[in-house]
């Protein structure tokens, strides 16, 4: 029998808990119930989060309004969630990764399958670690990925979405966690590639972030357009120069040219940089972050600074003109109408 922990309940942790509930309820090979650890907060009415989602079964923070299924159980400390689960499904903001790893080293059964459904990456000078393999060295287990065209307040309200999982050899367990999150609404597909499919996830967001500057300052749908193929070009060339073993079939999965459209069509990260562009780049994104997003983290920018400090290192910055222009807007060296001025940087023709 398998067991289920989500670490992590945010916006897309308190959807996939949702997901992962209604299948385990049905399927004869897992427990029913779904432990999800909360990060503890108190919430304007005096009241625990943790309590609340325990006692109206919704997330009212993250996810108001969606009922996550009677078998979510939230809990509060991080050790006691995992203690018994054989399946652990990591969905918290990438920052916050090495911590928790920290914290559930030694603590977890030796049987445990991961997956992470984390967009981001720890950056090292050698390069970039990816949170899959952060998982798999410090806490000893398989790690798989589940990326997607997901913007989890679509999936929460079951509109049909897919997905793509990731796996490294391990098919059983590929096949294990299809199984647990495939829904008639969420359709999922493995594929042999979980560097190409995490760095889909992870560098869309810097594309993202570029889509939004064009809408703020209505440059029309025509330079979108481009900035996103322009996008997609450099998340393959980025990804197969520090994993040469991705595949290109993986770029026309859901994890990659999907997931490009619909981050840069809608989601937290166009929607923040779209503002940032209408204000001329006078307020940062912190300051906006805070003000949008009720809680929730943008990670584009972070990931476009991490990138940056990957290409600085290595004298790489010249063959990606749009990631150099997303972090030199961003952090206020250029203004947002730099975006369209990439062309004059001369793209290396590799890409």
């Amino acid at each position: 029998m398998f067991k289920v922990t989500v670490v992590g309940s945010g916006n897309w942790g308190s959807v996939a808990a949702k997901l992962i509930a209604s299948n385990t309820i049905r399927l004869a090979s897992f427990h029913d119930e779904v432990r999800m650890w909360v990060f503890e907060e108190k919430l304007p009415s005096g009241e625990k989060l943790t309590d609340v989602i325990n006692k109206t079964n919704e997330n009212v923070k993250y996810l108001p309004g969606i009922k996550l299924g009677k078998n979510v159980v939230a809990d509060p400390e991080l050790e006691n969630a995992v203690k018994d689960a054989n399946m652990l499904v990591f969905v918290t903001p990438h920052q916050f990764m090495e911590g928790i790893c920290k914290r559930l080293a030694g603590k977890i059964r030796s049987d445990t399958e991961g997956i992470s459904l984390i967009k981001g990456m720890e950056v090292k000078k050698e390069g970039p670690t990816m949170i899959s393999t952060l998982i798999t060295k410090q806490l000893g287990i398989n790690c798989s990925v589940l990326m997607g065209a997901n913007i989890a307040n679509e999936i929460a309200l079951e509109k049909f979405s897919e997905a793509t999982v990731g796996y490294n050899q391990n098919k059983l367990a590929a096949e294990r966690w299809v199984e647990l999150f495939n829904t008639p609404y969420f359709n999922v597909t493995a594929v042999e590639d979980v560097e190409g499919v995490e760095l889909c996830g992870t560098l869309k967001n810097v594309v993202a972030i570029a889509a939004g500057f064009v809408d703020g300052l209505e440059m029309g749908n025509n330079t979108k357009a481009a900035i996103m193929r322009i996008g997609l070009k450099e998340m393959r060339a980025f990804s197969k120069m520090w994993f040469p073993s991705v595949k290109d079939n993986t770029f026309f999965e859901s994890c990659g040219v999907a997931d490009l459209i619909t981050t840069c069509m809608g989601g937290r990260n166009r929607k923040v940089a779209d503002a940032y562009a209408r204000n001329g780049g006078k307020r940062p994104f912190d300051e906006l972050e805070a003000e949008m997003l009720q809680g929730q983290k943008l990670q584009g920018v972070l990931t476009a600074q991490e990138v940056h400090e990957v290409l600085s290192h290595r004298g790489w910055l010249h063959m990606f003109p749009l990631f150099s222009a997303v972090h030199a807007i961003s952090t206020g060296r250029l203004p947002p109408s730099a975006i369209v001025k990439i062309s004059d940087l001369k793209p290396s023709s590799n890409l």
